[in-house]
């Protein structure tokens, strides 16, 4: 493998800005904001192709990095409750399939029967 010029934390940043960015594809966010405005801040800056290439030699370094900076697990977590509705409302008697796991809820758009992804979580603790 060839030597790269850029530094493992370097390449840890660019990621983690991704991850804060409205970007949806880490291509547009590398084309758009790295190339044309975070040039001057990694002046060795590498081809898309090449970065791509090397983010795996990171992710394991970075998995680490932020299981450690995590803090203290209670059992306890707090998520955003996205709803994955499973039916109709008006069929909710009919339904058999999530019969013992479904259940109605409400969201800021209204009653649901289905799942909170809230409630998935706090199931598996």
């Amino acid at each position: 493998m060839r030597p790269c010029r850029l530094a493992a934390s370097e390449i840890m940043t660019i990621i983690v800005l991704f991850h804060l960015s409205h970007y949806r594809s880490f291509k547009d966010y590398y084309h758009e904001c790295v190339i044309k405005y975070l040039l001057p801040y990694f002046p060795e800056l590498l081809s898309y192709n090449r970065f791509v290439e090397l983010k795996s030699t990171v992710t394991p370094v970075l998995a680490v990095y932020m299981r450690h900076k995590a803090g203290v697990q209670t059992g306890l977590y707090y998520i955003d409750s996205t709803t994955l509705k499973v039916c109709h409302n008006q069929h909710i008697y009919r339904h058999k399939v999530f019969n013992k796991i479904a259940a109605r809820g409400k969201s800021s758009l209204g009653w649901f029967f289905g799942f909170s992804v809230s409630q998935m979580y706090m199931r598996r603790y």
